[in-house]
């Protein structure tokens, strides 16, 4: 008793642990009370926590990429796409504009309870933790809301506990936040469905070539299937996969009520389409790309690459998918020996610009700057200061002295070599291509046979300064040098700039800026930039008719008549070489379309200029001994724009304005002036009338010697004759005239009848035929134009050697 009362009134400590008053286990083990009362208190403190953390966790800005939109480039018809920009592949659409299946179908898939959870699955975290603690192929438990705060908001795949608490948090707090349907659309427009795709858009474009508010109830169903694992389950990868995991989803949809049995029944798996990995600056767009991205960063746009990557543009373009195919279609024949019919194929080395431009806008058509960008990153047709334009920079000095009233007719001699004061400081002789010499000829001749001597002569006396202008005026951007030897095309140019130039006189006169980027559309359907070419009036009508008319004798009766004329559409254009052959071009125009072809050929550096390696049949027969703007340039241009110019939009308009004589009363001057200087320091002071003046008839070819010698002396000009023995014209008929019909000259100035005296006396022996026949040379005499063969060739770049 007093053992047990000493005890009952023993002081009871303050943590009795061990347990007094037991022994054995008992004394070790804590009492029912305290492990109620730990766990209760632990239960406390870990809600706390989490109340504490929900209520102090904020909801962070969207990832980086989640709002980020593919640009899409079209070709100029705004549904052909030539290529994209982005940093994902993602088209933001609004759920409201697809069928319910597509969000149904993604419920079915991923989180059957979506409509009803707050936003988390406690059963599906428990399921999946202790399947991953037993360790067992690791299990997400994650609801659909988690997913969408997952990819949406963290921008990352989160795999430890604490970031996945977080994740948990931020669920609840959004689903308080954010509607359903909200949740569900940026779901959809966020989640990754492999083939690069991201959002149900792009996807839906990646599968089955379709929109997403076009998705049938099986192709919707297939992408949700295979959202937990894409590139795996692709149905282009594993294909019985795909079907089986499609097959779950669509039993749901009907288990879960968001199909009907009949729905269900007639599901088929469907086929998707050739996956094409994206190749965005390979083969030859890859250079219109980039000059899309250039254009878009411009000062007029102002679209830096990072909002192009991102902004989700519609950019049309101006180049026309058919011609452009065309385009590569030519140079692509060329390269495989097609055109040369596999006649000394080209050299490797060599480099091939093509252009086209639209007169009426500056749009450019289609354009060539090399097969492919990924290989050679520099663009041909708009490279650095380009490379010497050789004698299609004649016609700026044309254009100049039309402006300046002189004729068309005006005569100059075209006799080669020539002595030019004020030619330069060095050597002043200018020389015509191979040697020929002519008479004295106007400038229309002098441009189809593209006379350097003439067009020396014509530029020192308007004045290099001019002809700059002219150029600078027309189209072209680098910079051009205001020495006499400009005409002869010294000034490196780049090829599109040529076709912009040329695109000038194909208008009228009428300038528009050459660009690709015609329209950019912002995603929510406004329109952020377009642009009509800025156009401006550079030069009168009157003056670039006369200009084209010259130009369109070059195809007619020139160095462009072999390959160009036989498209039988009228053409305006200009062959050009520069010297050792280092470019060569054809430039042409029609009313609707203008197109540069220029071929050059780098060293073993890949950069220096070579001359070109001859390959291909010349236009005369034989094999090329050099290739000049007449030969392969004007046969590529051929092949490329005959198909072309035959396209509706480009056969609607195809005749050149008329004629317009401007100046047609010309001051008097010299029409020999072998050695002028620069620029004339006065004017005559005196003006000829009309009346003191005759033209030369028109049409005195084929006439007889009587009938050509009264309509001259009917004019008051005398006939000289002179006799030609003619296999094509019959004897006592008018073979050809000089001066041309059409000249004026003072009444009482001779003009010679050149007149058929029969055929040829026949050879007794024909003689052995050469292996490479060359043209006819030029007669040192005044020629008769219409009856001297075309030269193969006929200008020179550089210091006017007549290279």
């Amino acid at each position: 008793m007093t053992s047990a009362g000493s005890a009952g009134t023993r002081k009871r400590k303050f943590f009795d642990y061990p347990r007094s008053g037991y022994t054995g286990l008992h004394r070790w083990l804590p009492s029912w009370r305290f492990m109620l009362g730990s766990f209760l208190s632990g239960v406390f403190l870990i809600a706390g926590a989490i109340v504490a953390a929900y209520a102090t966790i904020e909801i962070p800005d969207p990832g980086a990429d989640v709002d980020a939109q593919t640009t899409t480039v079209y070709y100029a018809d705004g549904s052909t796409v030539l290529g994209t920009f982005a940093v994902q592949k993602r088209k933001i659409v609004e759920l409201e504009t697809l069928p319910a299946w597509v969000g149904d179908s993604v419920i079915a898939a991923e989180d059957r309870t979506f409509e009803d959870n707050r936003g988390i699955s406690l059963t599906g975290m428990a399921r999946a933790f202790f399947n991953n603690v037993r360790g067992g192929e690791t299990q997400g438990g994650s609801t659909l809301t988690q997913q969408y705060v997952e990819r949406y908001y963290v921008d990352k795949t989160t795999t430890d506990y604490v970031g996945k608490f977080k994740e948990v948090l931020l669920a609840v707090k959004i689903t308080n936040k954010e509607s359903k349907p909200e949740i569900l659309e940026r779901y959809l427009n966020t989640i990754y469905f492999g083939r690069d795709s991201y959002g149900i858009q792009a996807a839906a474009r990646s599968y089955f070539d379709v929109d997403a508010k076009d998705l049938t109830i099986s192709q919707a169903a297939m992408l949700a299937a295979i959202i937990p694992s894409p590139n795996n389950w692709d149905p282009a990868v594993r294909p019985q996969q795909a079907e089986a995991r499609w097959k779950i989803v669509i039993g749901r949809m009907l288990e879960d009520g968001h199909i009907t049995k009949k729905q269900h029944d007639e599901a088929v798996f469907p086929e998707t389409v050739e996956y094409v990995r994206s190749s965005k600056y390979q083969g030859p767009n890859g250079h219109l790309l980039k000059m899309v991205e250039d254009e878009m960063a411009g000062e007029a746009i102002n679209i830096s690459k990072e909002k192009l990557d991102r902004g989700g543009y519609k950019v049309v373009t101006t180049i026309q998918k058919p011609v452009q195919d065309q385009l590569v279609t030519s140079v692509n024949r060329l390269l495989n020996g097609e055109l040369t019919d596999g006649v000394t194929p080209p050299n490797p080395r060599l480099k091939i610009a093509a252009s086209s431009v639209d007169p009426a806008t500056g749009g450019i058509v289609a354009l060539y700057g090399g097969p492919d960008f990924l290989a050679d990153q520099i663009n041909w047709a708009t490279y650095g200061y380009g490379m010497q334009a050789g004698s299609t920079f004649k016609p700026f000095a044309l254009i100049a002295a039309l402006q300046e009233g002189i004729s068309l007719e005006k005569r100059y001699s075209g006799r080669s070599p020539m002595e030019l004061d004020g030619w330069g400081d060095g050597d002043k002789t200018v020389t015509n291509f191979n040697g020929s010499s002519y008479g004295t000829m106007d400038l229309v001749d002098a441009t189809a046979d593209s006379v350097n001597t003439v067009y020396a002569q014509l530029n020192l006396e308007i004045g290099a300064d001019k002809t700059a202008a002219v150029a600078n005026a027309a189209g072209i951007t680098t910079p051009v040098e205001s020495n006499p030897a400009n005409v002869l095309g010294t000034t490196p140019v780049h090829p599109l700039d040529m076709a912009s130039a040329y695109a000038t006189f194909a208008a009228q006169g009428v300038h528009h800026d050459a660009h690709v980027v015609a329209q950019v559309v912002n995603p929510n359907g406004s329109v952020n930039y377009e642009t009509d070419g800025n156009p401006e009036r550079r030069f009168e009508q009157d003056v670039m008719a006369d200009a084209t008319y010259a130009m369109t004798q070059v195809v007619e009766r020139g160095s462009g008549e072999p390959y160009i004329k036989p498209l039988g559409v009228p053409v305006a254009g200009k062959t050009g070489t520069s010297n050792e052959n280092l470019s060569a071009w054809f430039v042409g125009y029609t009313p609707t379309i203008a197109t540069s072809v220029a071929l050059s050929q780098v060293g073993e550096d890949g950069k220096s200029p070579n001359t070109i390696t001859p390959f291909g049949p010349s236009p005369y027969g034989g094999t090329l001994t050099q290739v000049t703007g007449g030969s392969i340039p004007a046969k590529l241009w051929a092949d490329y724009m005959g198909p072309v110019l035959q396209m509706e939009q480009f056969a609607k308009k195809r005749d050149f304005p008329p004629r317009a004589d401007v100046g047609d009363k010309p001051t008097q001057r010299p029409t020999t002036t072998p050695s002028p200087t620069p620029t004339p320091t006065t004017a005559p002071t005196t003006e000829p009338t009309q009346d003191a003046t005759a033209k030369v008839p028109y049409r005195l070819q084929g006439k007889t010697q009587g009938d050509a010698t009264a309509a001259l002396l009917a004019v008051g000009l005398e006939p000289v004759i002179v006799t030609k023995p003619s296999d094509d014209v019959a004897a006592g008929r008018v073979i050809s005239v000089d001066p041309a019909a059409g000249t004026r000259l003072p009444v009482g100035s001779q003009v010679t009848l050149v007149v058929s005296s029969g055929p040829k006396p026949q050879p007794t022996k024909k003689p052995d035929p050469k292996p490479d026949p060359e043209p006819d040379p030029k007669p040192t005499q005044t020629p008769a134009p219409t009856e001297a063969p075309p030269a193969q060739e006929e200008e020179g770049g550089g210091d006017g050697g007549g290279a």
